[in-house]
């Protein structure tokens, strides 16, 4: 049959040329998993770090899987991690459109090409639909591999069902290269004839790719491990149309433990799932960029790093072919470290839902509560636990009273409340350094330290042992009126 050779060409002539580009693609088929993440991340930062173009393009062919809502998941997920891209559904580009549904027309006309190029071939047996679909199934050659021009078009004349296959090379080997795994050679004898295009007219997702990849110009493809085995029908694939092959960085599975990958099945955090949990996106981001990469030369042994510092460090170089095992607790460590670092202003900005969980009282200052907690969150969903007494006094036991470090018991920590009174009540400036000034005044004329002092007031007025802020902060931010009443809830109890 008569291509249209000028279609080839034009499309050819679309392709940018000349610098980095790479792709993001994800399937919309929910939640955004560790992995997907990791790769939308690396992704992104080989682009960046070369001065090149980041691309998303929606990979919906499969539309059993679909979800719905999946392709806002994917927007409102790069956004909010920072990782713009600068082609896709939503901004277009040169190489459009980029959701592959709307590319559809396209994968026909390729694999024809190919047929026509001696790589492929029209296909009429019966299989069923999973065997299209996977191409995996045990069999001797296929009997329409070396069927005649003239049977083909009297099938397709015919109108018979069929798919379009690869038509493997039966000799030789096919290399091809991974920056992580080096060259990696496999016997064409050990690949079968996979299908490209369905009965149904759409492609499937390894042919699909490798089209959208050429026609969008991509330089580098980042994808899972697991597509190692696939590499090689890409590079035949490539070579059977005459394309030059993209660098290649598969990246090893993001594992729960050393002999279980990660999976939402298995109950195993997503993206949602960890901002849910407490942790903020840029420590995430941090963490996930070191699952699998490590920087290297005078930065080998720096962990945290701003999104900017780590687009001027990311080297594939230092992506490991070996997995990477999801360790929550050094998440919680990046947590921490991120949240006690932020500017007083932003962490109170991303704290105050968190405060008013615990915190109904609009009396008290959401600001002021953050500044305590700052120094002593590691996750956010810990705030409304450690300030709900600040609406409601807690049912406590007098023997938190009793600390042998501030040599307290119910007979010291009674006397220190009651010289506390009359302290307190007199004052006429409710501000922390004058609250602070008298209490300490009052340690030293008692001659006692003045951790016990401080104890017995600040259980009074918390009913915790662990509280955030001492008595002096939480004095000032409770209220006069509100500390002398807990006061002296506090004295009847140990009377």
């Amino acid at each position: 049959m008569a291509l249209d050779m000028k279609f080839f060409e034009e499309m050819e002539a679309r392709i940018p040329k000349g610098k980095v580009r790479t792709r993001f693609a994800p399937s919309p088929t929910g939640y955004m998993h560790v992995g997907n993440l990791r790769t939308a991340l690396y992704t992104w930062l080989i682009a960046r770090n070369a001065g090149g173009t980041f691309i998303l393009r929606i990979e919906d062919t499969d539309q059993g899987r679909l979800v719905k809502g999946a392709t806002e998941v994917i927007y409102r997920t790069m956004a909010e991690c920072g990782l713009t891209h600068d082609e896709g559904p939503d901004v277009g580009g040169p190489v459009g459109p980029y959701i592959q549904t709307e590319r559809r027309p396209l994968y026909k006309q390729y694999a024809e090409l190919l047929v026509e190029k001696g790589g492929a071939y029209y296909c009429f047996c019966e299989k069923t639909e999973s065997e299209e679909d996977s191409g995996d199934f045990n069999r001797g050659d296929d009997p329409c591999r070396d069927m005649s021009g003239s049977e083909v078009a009297a099938n397709l004349a015919a109108g018979k069902p069929y798919v379009i296959r690869q038509r493997i090379p039966h000799e030789g080997s096919t290399t091809f290269h991974d920056i992580s795994f080096g060259d990696i050679t496999v016997e064409n004898k050990e690949l079968d004839d996979q299908v490209l295009i369905k009965r149904d007219g759409l492609p499937t997702y390894n042919f699909a790719n490798v089209i959208d990849d050429h026609l969008m110009g991509i330089t580098h493809v980042v994808r899972g491990s697991e597509y190692l085995s696939s590499a090689p029908k890409y590079n035949l694939l490539y070579q059977g149309f005459g394309w030059d092959i993209p660098t290649y960085v598969h990246c090893s599975p993001v594992m729960r433990d050393a002999q279980n990958k990660m999976s939402k099945r298995h109950g195993d955090p997503s993206y949602e799932d960890l901002k849910a949990l407490g942790y903020i996106t840029s420590a995430i981001l941090n963490y996930v960029a070191l699952l699998g990469w490590s920087p290297r030369g005078e930065l080998a042994e720096q962990e945290i790093f701003t999104m900017e510092e780590l687009a001027k460090a990311f080297d594939i170089a230092g992506i490991s072919k070996s997995p990477a095992i999801f360790d929550i607790e050094k998440l919680t460590h990046f947590n921490a470290t991120y949240l006690r670092s932020m500017e007083p202003a932003a962490f109170a900005k991303v704290a105050e839902p968190y405060i008013r969980q615990g915190v109904k009282g609009e009396r008290f200052d959401a600001a002021q509560i953050a500044a305590l907690l700052q120094a002593r969150c590691e996750k956010l969903t810990e705030i409304p636990e450690k300030v709900d007494f600040f609406d409601t006094l807690p049912e406590y036991d007098k023997e938190l009273f009793t600390n042998k470090k501030s040599k307290t018991n119910d007979e010291v920590s009674l006397a220190m409340l009651e010289a506390t009174l009359p302290v307190l009540e007199g004052m006429d400036k409710w501000e922390q350094e004058p609250i602070h000034d008298a209490l300490i005044a009052l340690a030293e004329k008692l001659e006692v330290k003045n951790a016990t002092l401080m104890w017995p007031l600040r259980i009074a007025i918390a009913g915790k042992a662990v509280t955030p802020g001492g008595a002096v902060e939480l004095c000032h931010i409770l209220g006069k009126d509100e500390v002398i009443r807990r006061m002296k809830i506090g004295m009847d109890k140990l009377k």
